[in-house]
């Protein structure tokens, strides 16, 4: 009897405790659900106030990746100094709306699916926890790169299109959608898709390789597990010059191919169009226009992502730890 009263008591106890076992699951979906949030905001964060920080140099750049004009750090100057006199200021921004348009998915869906492939990666080859080996830090990058460019694409023609042409031509981003839609055609809005990924799978490989190994080398060293940041900064800055160099000839056809329409050429394919411009202007004269400038405005824009992305994610923790210590 004595057992089986206990027995029944055992029973009548799990019967009531059954039902809480399943908060488990909601709780850990919860904080899944917590963190991918927090990936993608901090990432549009990062990459709103990287490219605004840096647009009049990304503007000029690309003015110059489209034409046949030699590059120089004065020549630079002056299509700015002009830009602004005949413009106004704020016309050194134009084509930016555009690329917050682009940018912030952009950034959001690149950041937030490194953090996934990196988890997905981790657990494939056993690093759960910990940092990963170089080739699937290089892999997370390369897609998470390709993820976001694929899924932004017809944005970022969109903001090529702005940022070489008067606000004459286009209104607005709209505007730009309607009528390269209506006198070009819808796949003109994915022309240079094939060299955007070309490019961007080293790119992002590299930039987020470069990152993730400087930050595992400070820790090891330094024994801090977080840099200061200035050091995300410093890491940043070097991861940008590496990628950016890397996957610059691939950025500069990219260019020409989206702006061909309103700049009076006709780009074909990627051999093509590097043929063309090499014949034309040269092989480091014309695949790498620019690339002196993207030395000062990758890294800067780099450096200020990456930094942004880190210290948004760690004050965003801290405040849902707040939260939930304060309930």
């Amino acid at each position: 009897m004595g057992n089986g009263v206990r027995e029944g008591q055992v029973d009548f106890k799990r019967q009531d405790e059954e039902p809480l076992t399943p908060t488990h699951l909601p709780s850990e979906d919860n904080q899944e659900k917590k963190k991918v949030l927090n990936s993608l905001m901090s990432g549009a964060l990062a990459g709103a106030v990287a490219k605004t920080a840096v647009a009049p140099l990304d503007r000029t750049k690309i003015m110059f990746q489209v034409s046949s004009k030699r590059f120089s750090a004065k020549e630079a100057y002056r299509l700015i100094y002009r830009t602004y006199l005949n413009e106004g200021f704020w016309s050194l921004w134009r084509g930016n709306s555009a690329t917050m348009v682009r940018v912030i998915p952009y950034a959001a869906i690149q950041f937030c699916a490194h953090e996934e492939y990196k988890q997905l990666l981790g657990s494939y080859y056993g690093f759960q926890g910990k940092a990963l080996t170089p080739f699937p830090r290089f892999i997370a990058g390369s897609l998470a790169g390709t993820t976001a460019a694929m899924l932004t694409y017809p944005l970022d023609m969109v903001r090529a299109r702005m940022a070489v042409t008067p606000k004459e031509m286009y209104s607005s981003i709209v505007h730009v959608f309607i009528r390269i839609s209506r006198e070009e055609g819808l796949k003109t809005l994915y022309r240079g898709f094939t060299p955007t990924i070309l490019g961007v799978i080293p790119y992002a490989g590299l930039s987020f390789f470069t990152y993730e190994t400087l930050k595992k080398i400070h820790a090891d060293h330094s024994g801090k597990l977080q840099p200061s940041p200035p050091e995300r900064l410093l890491f940043g800055a070097c991861a940008g010059l590496i990628g950016q160099s890397a996957s610059y000839p691939l950025d500069v056809v990219r260019r020409r191919m989206q702006t061909a329409g309103v700049m009076g050429h006709t780009y074909s394919s990627i051999l093509l169009t590097m043929q063309e411009i090499i014949r034309e202007e040269g092989l480091i004269r014309g695949l790498y226009k620019g690339l002196s400038m993207n030395w000062v405005k990758g890294p800067i824009a780099v450096g200020i992502s990456f930094t942004t992305f880190d210290l948004t994610q760690i004050l965003l923790r801290k405040l849902q730890h707040s939260t939930n210590v304060e309930r």
